[in-house]
């Protein structure tokens, strides 16, 4: 009879932390998993023509890009989370499927990553709650919560986008290649893909589409111009001391919602980088977020100051002119040249506006500007990286300065080629603006 129970086998440092390796190896894989729709999902916004769910995209994006880097600060203070940051192939394959074709319909693209993908990772974050320990692992435990409580939000909001929206089969095609992995933490049975299964993806890479889409607004390839019979912003009158302060206002509140331009070109940006820092995306879905709140400004303050949104044209040409560009090219221009040259403009505009007494406006024009200054920074940060990523090596004075001349070529190219939508006596033009401001 023994007296005493046999020795245990020396225990390795693996099993030693065996319950916090497992806890490690889900919050890996759902840092993966949002990281992936920071990637992608910006691919639906310049497809899908409604303002406001170009907006709610971008929102979820920034929100997304939130929660994959509080998973990585997290994961970073367990064992075994790794310290690259690469996705692995059979999550970003789906992610690819995902994004569909550019022939597709934007709307069922959008639903499946919103009745499939994103129930899924729901799904997964509730798993994590429910194997973890709430007082070990009390830290994931928070961010978990608060990440359950913004996933259920976002299928909240985008249900009424996707009302009559049939995606069955799309939906099918993807709940299929999901089943393949078993739900994003392998946490479910897995069912294995019929011999069958076409991944399309492999057979035609996405590529963005040559233009974006506005849904039910009237188009033009630009807002900008020098005759008040023609356009809404005509440009001397923005500089001009003489241009009353009422007449600046509503042309900055059109210019602002013309930012919208920014939004499509800066979201096609994601995709094609794949293999960019994590926090080059975060700084970009910032970007993004900022741009589509800017956007906003004009599009909710000039129907209260008596404009009809469906009078206001919007102009095309920065996308159809940039996507003709690569990405690195796309980002020096929208921050070296854009953001970078608007400073003295919008400071001279801003400072006219002030006249009115108008606090909301000044209020936009300093978060826009304030913004802006944060995204000249962020282009200061990244635009090297971008350029690496592409083999570009020049210097990137001389890449930008090579850049600028480009754009000049292909504005003349691809530029001024989206007509007029509505007649000069239907849409919104300098005279209309100057009889709405009471001059």
């Amino acid at each position: 009879m023994p007296t005493s129970a046999p020795a245990r086998p020396a225990a390795t440092a693996t099993s030693r932390m065996a319950a916090v390796n497992e806890m490690t190896r889900l919050l890996r894989l759902l840092f993966e998993v949002e990281r992936e729709f920071v990637r992608t999902v910006p691919t639906l916004i310049y497809r899908v023509g409604e303002p406001e769910l170009k907006y709610l995209l971008c929102q979820h994006v920034w929100e997304s890009a939130g929660h994959a880097r509080f998973l990585r600060e997290r994961g970073r203070e367990l064992t075994g989370f790794g310290t690259t940051e690469s996705v692995r192939d059979n999550l970003r394959k789906i992610f690819n499927e995902a994004v569909g074709s550019n022939a597709a319909n934007p709307l069922v693209v959008t639903a499946g990553f919103y009745a499939v993908l994103k129930p899924a990772l729901l799904a997964a974050y509730r798993h994590y709650l429910k194997v973890t320990d709430p007082l070990a692992d009390w830290p994931s435990k928070k961010l978990v919560e608060e990440f359950i409580a913004d996933e259920e939000r976002h299928l909240r909001e985008i249900t009424t986008y996707l009302q009559g929206v049939d995606a069955r089969e799309w939906q099918l095609h993807l709940t299929q290649a999901l089943d393949d992995l078993g739900g994003w933490l392998g946490q479910e049975t897995r069912l294995p893909l019929a011999a069958g299964y076409v991944w399309a993806h492999a057979a035609t890479p996405y590529a963005a589409p040559a233009t974006c889409s506005r849904g039910k607004y009237p188009l033009c390839s630009s807002v900008f111009g020098f005759d008040p019979k023609e356009d809404p912003i005509v440009r001397p009158w923005l500089t001009d001391p003489k241009t009353d302060a009422r007449v600046i206002r509503l042309m900055v509140y059109v210019w602002l919602m013309m930012e919208m331009d920014a939004v499509d070109y800066l979201a096609t940006v994601f995709f094609e980088t794949p293999e960019a820092p994590f926090d080059l995306h975060y700084d970009l879905a910032r970007h993004l977020w900022d741009e589509s709140r800017h956007s906003q400004f004009g599009f909710r303050q000039l129907p209260k100051l008596g404009v009809d949104l469906m009078t206001v044209e919007h102009s095309l040409d920065l996308y159809n002119i940039l996507i003709q560009m690569p990405p690195h090219e796309r980002y020096a221009m929208m921050t070296m040249e854009f953001e970078a040259g608007s400073f003295p403009t919008k400071a001279h505009v801003m400072d006219r506006v002030r006249e009115l007494n108008d606090f909301e406006a000044d209020t936009l024009l300093a978060f826009d500007r304030n913004d802006e200054q944060n995204h000249v920074r962020y282009g200061h940060r990244w635009l090297a990286e971008m350029m690496a990523l592409f083999g570009e090596k020049r210097p990137v004075e001389e890449f930008v300065k090579a850049t600028q001349e480009k754009f000049k070529e292909y504005a003349v190219k691809f530029g001024g080629k989206q007509p007029h939508t509505l007649p000069a006596s239907k849409r919104l033009t300098g005279e209309k603006l100057l009889k709405l401001a009471g001059v």
